[in-house]
């Protein structure tokens, strides 16, 4: 079949559905006119009275819907404002002992009891934030990387080995977790 020959039939199509909505709509015999607009009134009060359930469910949900979003945004705002609670009762013993430390240096005759005393505090504060998933970055002597660094300067150095490594930690950086939460401070040999 050619080009054409479909066209034409298109054609033909057309014209027949043309013709027909033309002619004028048959009329429908009722044999009982007051039993079907009775029917019909029937369904009409049918369906209003589905529309009006469905649009009071759809009212019922969307409020109910809008009482879980105000819930949830103030549940999670407590959480927040909240959150850090745990690890700061775990930190208060660590104050007391800083507390202690400090009020013996001012009563303290012998220095080395104090510093082994200090270093015993920092220990265990370590120890703390290890249990927290707080972790130190190594920096020093390492190759310098940008994803784990932050270079504060570059210097020149005599050796080699040293060239594009960490020379010295300005500052400290630490992971939580896996994740980078400060970036150690670094200088970088040139």
């Amino acid at each position: 079949m050619t080009r054409k020959d479909k066209t034409d039939i298109m054609k033909q199509k057309d014209k027949g559905i043309k013709a027909e909505a033309s002619k004028p709509a048959r009329k429908v015999k009722v044999e009982h006119p007051d039993k079907e607009m009775e029917k019909i009134q029937k369904e009409l009060q049918a369906f209003a009275e589905k529309s009006i359930e469905l649009q009071d469910k759809y009212l019922r949900l969307s409020a109910e819907f809008d009482n879980y979003r105000k819930r949830t945004l103030k549940e999670k705002s407590e959480m927040i404002r909240t959150a850090s609670e745990d690890v700061l009762k775990k930190i208060l013993p660590v104050v007391d002992d800083f507390e202690r430390g400090l009020n013996a240096l001012n009563i303290a005759r012998d220095l080395e009891a104090v510093k082994q005393g200090m270093n015993h505090i920092y220990e265990r504060f370590k120890e703390f934030l290890q249990q927290q998933g707080i972790k130190e970055i190594s920096a020093m002597d390492q190759e310098f990387n940008t994803d784990f660094h932050e270079a504060v300067t570059k210097i020149p150095v005599t050796d080699e080995n040293l060239k594009g490594k960490v020379v010295d930690v300005i500052e400290k950086g630490y992971y939580l977790h896996d994740k980078v939460i400060r970036y150690p401070k670094v200088v970088v040999g040139e």
